[in-house]
């Protein structure tokens, strides 16, 4: 079994101790009415892009979400940071430049990195570190653990899991030649996270857009070698997706939930196309830039 499988199915219990945690309001995380921006990388920014639309949705202020490098000179009352590795070029950039007046908090798998010296308080979530490049349940966990903050979590989302861990997958979805995943609110940043994992693990054609976004233009790619994906969004799209011949799978679970079946897909591609998912190509771990 790869690395990445068993994070993967690890998943249901790493929840558990995240919507436990995130329960407890855990010390640097966002106060009500504050702005707040949150930052990260990758698979890291896809979850801040879910997070920030949970918490305006929940009336907790305004909230945006950038990538690390592209972090705006704005003010801000709160800065979350969202780094697995504690390593991340970008990440470390932004929080050693902070002014010392805006708190900043980074949700971290590793305390013993750079980042613990860097931000003001620090959340380790060190149960769901990974030893794959391919991010899975650090990232839901971190989700899961902004949920239970908000109070935004189902109280069964790990039995969810486990449901979506037994489930099938979409009728011959390994044999399809391209892949769009479909969000709606908060379920965008889950389809942006999906089609990475498609892409990093098994260099697969895979795209991500707002549900209604679909219809002004990507929709002309679907055939019948397509699998149009629905994280949210299908009422009065649907139909006109499955008229194009692509077969079509819409989220019985929460979204985050079914993301593990997503990432199952991305090992399943992965192995019938002869590719180690846990070993990306051109990918590392921590993304480290040579400083000018």
């Amino acid at each position: 079994m790869t690395h990445v499988l068993e994070e993967i199915a690890s998943q249901p219990d790493c929840w558990r101790r995240a919507l436990d945690l995130g329960a407890g309001s855990p010390e640097g995380l966002p106060l009500p009415g504050e702005r707040v921006a949150v930052i990260g990388c990758g698979t890291s920014l896809y979850m801040a892009q879910a997070y920030a639309a949970l918490r305006e949705r929940a009336g907790q202020g305004e909230t945006d979400a950038w990538a690390a490098s592209e972090l705006p000179a704005r003010r801000y009352d709160r800065i979350v940071a969202i780094t697995r590795s504690g390593t991340t070029t970008e990440i470390l950039d932004v929080l050693g430049a902070v002014d010392g007046g805006t708190p900043t908090v980074a949700i971290t798998a590793d305390p013993a990195t750079p980042v613990a010296g860097l931000a003001g308080t620090l959340i380790t979530l060190d149960f769901a570190d990974e030893r794959s490049v391919v991010q899975t349940r650090f990232a839901t966990s971190c989700l899961a653990l902004l949920r239970a903050h908000l109070g935004e979590a189902p109280a069964d989302l790990p039995e969810q899991a486990e449901r979506a861990l037994a489930a099938d997958l979409p009728e011959k979805a390994v044999s399809r030649r391209q892949f769009t995943f479909l969000g709606s609110g908060w379920s965008n940043g889950v389809a942006a996270e999906a089609a990475l994992k498609l892409r990093e693990a098994a260099l697969a054609w895979s795209e991500s857009y707002p549900a209604m976004e679909y219809r002004h233009g990507p929709i002309s790619i679907a055939d019948e070698g397509s699998l149009v994906w629905f994280f949210g969004g299908a009422e009065g799209l649907l139909d006109q997706v499955v008229r194009t011949g692509a077969a079509t799978t819409v989220a019985a679970l929460d979204p985050l939930a079914d993301l593990v079946r997503a990432q199952r897909l991305a090992v399943e591609l992965a192995r019938s196309r002869g590719l180690d998912p846990d070993s990306p190509r051109n990918l590392t771990r921590s993304v480290v830039l040579d400083q000018p």
